[in-house]
């Protein structure tokens, strides 16, 4: 009961940003779906003419329809840039195939001797299409429509990637802050908003072509029209744009900081992580968050602005594994605390950038930082067991989780699975817990507010304290979770605001009460 009322709690709280959201989605839904519709049935209608070419063309379909939406919406970046349009791209092109396909089947199923009665009474060839062909294949026309609505409305959450908006913000907001009522904020109005589409599209579906004439073909018109304000440029009056992952936009150490502290008021949109530096780099963001050992400062010129209120505090990051493991294999704690106290930030940060800029994988990064400081030793026979190490999904992870990997394989007679690109901490938290993975590397702070959700009170007292938020996390995930923190590995990981280098000179940048007064 209590988990229901703190649901609908929720949902009040965040009735405004919850409809503002559903309407984008709907906007990245309607244009992509109306532009389809517009391009795809003129292409069923020429194939089911041509049929030379259906071939083709349905090939095509479908192989656009197999990319992973993940990848499009990467590929539609470097032309499109973030935001709407290269999701309203990426869901045309997936809503082609089926209204494609229908169109064509609905016309070749329509009996030739309906279209031979036609012709004997003198129809021309658009009167046989817009009298005969089209009112009889409607139906079957319709339902490659409602197939390419539900399609779009699932595959639109993933929109909140690249700054689109739309309820995956609230999901990956939620996945990101181990927060199940945002993620059934997010999911539960999708899933509506699916059946309510296909249940008004239904209702079409039914309609007789014939008695509507005119109207229906100027209707997708008036959809463009009534949902074209997604296409509005995020900023306005020429003000700064600030990009942050959803989980700094929901973590005290974040956003919600820098609000009540700073009463930083910049215009924002949540982005991923992946994409976040180079849309930077691009221009298309001014200010984005980050982590201070992120190899993509380098890359991107990018620097750190001073947090001069201190609401950044440093965290340890370390393994955390669960205590059944270390009773099995007690020798596993002493071969992975060898890490302990070999990286510190310049280093990370070199590391990732060999990751994020010079493209190299992170197992040579790995390998290379291990044997330089005489950490390699070559693999032993691994038949006393296999020990499962997972990853967040960013080069900082897959780097570390290899070097661990190395440890056991060279320290122990343990195999090593590697399960990496978990997501974010809820992923690979839940992975821990329910026994799919047996450590994975991780953030003091992330521990303490994200995963711990401590009160207020605790919070301040600790504030800035990072070796006090490692002993309260270590003491707190062993009587909660039974699971241990191991030592820390050395380099500090905190957040950090990101502003172009050229742009913060020519602006005189260098502190975030710098970028407050700039604003204001």
């Amino acid at each position: 009961m209590d988990q229901t009322q703190s649901f609908w709690q929720f949902i009040d709280q965040q009735s405004y940003k919850l409809w503002s959201q559903t309407w984008a989605h709907i906007g990245l839904t309607m244009i992509s779906l109306i532009l389809a519709i517009i391009i795809a049935v003129p292409i069923g209608i020429l194939i089911a003419r041509k049929q030379k070419l259906s071939g083709v063309v349905l090939g095509f379909a479908g192989v656009l329809q197999t990319i992973p939406s993940i990848a499009l919406l990467g590929i539609m970046i470097p032309f499109l840039g973030i935001g709407p349009k290269p999701a309203i791209l990426a869901l045309f092109l997936y809503a082609l195939l089926p209204i494609i396909r229908n169109t064509y089947t609905g016309i070749m199923e329509v009996n030739p001797a309906v279209t031979d009665a036609a012709k004997g009474m003198g129809m021309s060839k658009w009167q046989i299409l817009t009298k005969v062909e089209l009112p009889l294949a409607f139906p079957v026309l319709m339902a490659g429509i409602r197939t390419a609505t539900v399609i779009n409305v699932g595959v639109a959450t993933l929109a909140a990637y690249i700054a689109a908006g739309g309820l995956g913000e609230f999901i990956f907001g939620g996945i990101a802050l181990n927060n199940s009522n945002m993620i059934l904020a997010g999911a539960i109005p999708a899933a509506l908003l699916a059946i309510a589409l296909d249940f008004l599209l239904s209702l079409v579906q039914k309609i007789n072509l014939k008695s509507i004439r005119v109207t229906w073909l100027i209707l997708p018109f008036i959809f463009i029209s009534t949902t074209s304000f997604y296409l509005l440029p995020t900023q306005i009056g020429g003000r700064m744009l600030g990009g942050f992952t959803p989980e700094f936009m929901g973590r005290e150490d974040g956003y919600l900081g820098l609000k009540k502290v700073y009463r930083l008021g910049i215009e924002t949109v949540v982005i991923s992580d992946a994409v976040m530096y180079k849309a930077a780099f691009e221009h298309q963001l001014d200010v984005i968050s980050g982590y201070s050992t992120d190899g993509r400062l380098k890359a991107y010129d990018l620097i750190i602005l001073k947090d001069d209120r201190n609401i950044f505090p440093p965290y340890y990051a370390a393994p955390v594994i669960r205590n059944d493991v270390l009773k099995k294999f007690p020798e596993l704690e002493a071969v992975l605390n060898q890490l302990s106290g070999t990286i510190n930030d310049s280093v990370m940060t070199s590391l990732n950038y060999k990751v994020d800029q010079l493209k190299q994988s992170p197992e040579k990064v790995a390998m290379d930082f291990m044997t330089s400081n005489k950490l390699y030793k070559p693999a032993r026979n691994g038949t006393k067991g296999t020990i499962r190490i997972g990853s967040k999904i960013f080069g900082e992870q897959y780097i570390l989780a290899q070097m661990y990997k190395i440890l056991i394989l060279g320290n122990t007679d343990l195999a090593v699975a590697t399960k990496t690109g978990l997501g974010g901490t809820k992923i690979c938290f839940d992975a821990l817990t329910n026994n799919q993975i047996d450590f994975y590397p991780e953030y003091t702070g992330t521990g303490f507010l994200v995963l711990l959700k401590p009160d207020i009170k605790t919070m301040k007292s600790l504030a800035g304290n990072r070796d006090g938020v490692y002993q309260y996390v270590s003491q707190a995930f062993k009587q909660q979770y039974n699971l241990k923190w191991l030592k820390p590995i050395g380099f500090n990981n905190s957040y950090a605001l990101m502003m172009r280098r050229e742009q913060a000179q020519s602006l005189r940048i260098e502190t975030i009460t710098d970028l407050t007064k700039h604003l204001n």
